[in-house]
């Protein structure tokens, strides 16, 4: 059993150096670079639900933004203003939510489509969160990406 070991062991160190070249590995042509993103851009709200350039989306189970208004969309990024809400800050933000920059990134390539899989939420006036805000995840939520 031990010979036969060493004779496989042998037989694939020989395959390996026979396919060597002495002076290294030769790569020849044009590096491939990526390709741009093709079709729609979406992003998922918290059930999965597709959505382009929504006027509002519930990121998380406790983060919801509203009155989106995007500067811009598609690309690696998407930003735009518009209002925070949520169950952890209810009732009082129900009627006067907070205003807010919302970040889309992390642009995720599918076959036909393309996916943001993060979100930031960053208020113009921090101070006016409320105390329940610290136990919120406003940044680098992950967002859901449907599987095809």
């Amino acid at each position: 059993m031990r010979v036969l070991s060493a004779a496989v062991a042998a037989c694939g160190v020989a395959l390996l150096v026979g396919c060597g070249r002495p002076d290294g590995l030769h790569v020849q042509g044009p590096a491939i670079s990526p390709s741009p993103q093709k079709g729609p851009v979406y992003v998922a709200d918290a059930m999965g639900q597709p959505l382009r350039r929504p006027t509002s989306v519930g990121l998380s189970e406790l983060v919801t933004v509203s009155d989106l208004k995007w500067s811009s969309w598609g690309g690696s990024t998407a930003v735009a203003t518009g209002k925070l809400s949520g169950s952890w800050c209810l009732p009082g933000c129900e009627k006067e939510p907070y205003d807010v920059t919302v970040t889309l990134s992390g642009l995720q390539q599918q076959e036909r489509v393309a996916y943001y899989r993060r979100a930031s939420v960053v208020p113009d006036d921090p101070a006016k969160l409320p105390p329940e805000a610290v136990k919120v995840q406003l940044q680098a939520i992950r967002l859901t990406v449907p599987v095809y």
